[in-house]
């Protein structure tokens, strides 16, 4: 537990939130407690810029934030973007002349803001979807009109390129398709969606420009997820900290399993391993 941890990277959805979409009072606590001791806090997340909830900026002394799985950094205190990692032009072409035929959603995040078809973003405005949140897409997702070619005008700013499945059997068939092409990374924060970045694009990259940034290494990192997306930023993790409320595989890649979003996890990970309290409990 004699930790030396300066940096607490945290992932969002089913991590720093709860099944609510809202992070306890206990979370707030121990991280306002882990700042005042001297720790640098940054919400690492696959959501885009523009896609981030109001409930985040509760955390006191909140630093950073690194959106769309790790293509960019926002400082929070000037609003400044101070890192990017985006899709090679040339990627974008490949990739989207091979999924705008496919029968699944489709949103590509450009500057911080998540485009969908207008069309598709219509037919689910008017009847829903049965496998994403309506409610999720009409708060987050820009319709525009021929998104395709959208995306080609702003082809030097795409961070990520999302998909989401109708079945486990065409996320797959996909996943096979994308493994092929060496200069993207691939990715996913739930069961039925595969998100695209760039080559070099990875919550684990971003932090390695903040960590040298602040002066750090990889020593004084704690990273918080849940998903595989939060994969590569455990791994980099001198203490790689899994929710209990993943699944096995992901908790097998971890140091250390906490309790889930809805109990505090992240509070009881912090109490232990930056605060070095006794008042924690384990999973």
């Amino acid at each position: 537990m004699n930790k030396d941890i300066k940096l607490i990277a945290l992932d969002l959805d089913g991590t720093t939130l709860n099944s609510k979409s809202k992070i306890t009072e206990e979370n707030l606590r121990a991280l306002k407690a882990a700042t005042e001791k001297g720790a640098h806090i940054v919400v690492c997340t696959g959501r885009v810029r523009n896609s981030l909830p109001e409930e985040i900026f509760k955390i006191k002394n909140l630093e950073y934030v690194a959106t769309s799985n790790g293509a960019a950094v926002t400082e929070i205190s000037t609003g400044s973007r101070i890192y990017e990692s985006n899709i090679d032009p040339d990627a974008v072409r490949k990739i989207m002349s091979k999924i705008m035929a496919g029968d699944f959603s489709v949103d590509v995040s450009i500057k911080g803001q998540a485009y969908m078809d207008s069309e598709e973003y219509r037919t689910i405005e008017e009847n829903g979807c049965d496998y994403r949140s309506a409610e999720y897409v009409i708060k987050t997702r820009k319709p525009v009109e021929g998104l395709h070619s959208f995306v080609l005008k702003n082809i030097e700013h795409v961070e990520n390129i999302n998909m989401i499945f109708k079945s486990s059997q065409m996320q797959r068939e996909m996943e096979r398709t994308l493994f092929k092409n060496d200069e993207i990374t691939v990715t996913s924060s739930m069961k039925n969606n595969l998100e695209i970045g760039g080559e070099n694009t990875s919550k684990a990259d971003a932090l390695q420009f903040l960590l040298h940034k602040l002066g750090l290494t990889r020593r004084n990192l704690m990273a918080c997820g849940d998903s595989p997306n939060d994969l590569a930023m455990l791994q980099l993790a001198e203490i790689g900290v899994v929710m209990g409320n993943a699944d096995d595989h992901m908790k097998a890649q971890g140091d250390y399993v906490t309790l889930s979003n809805d109990e505090s996890g992240v509070a009881h990970a912090v109490n232990r391993f930056v605060l070095c309290s006794a008042n924690y409990g384990e999973k």
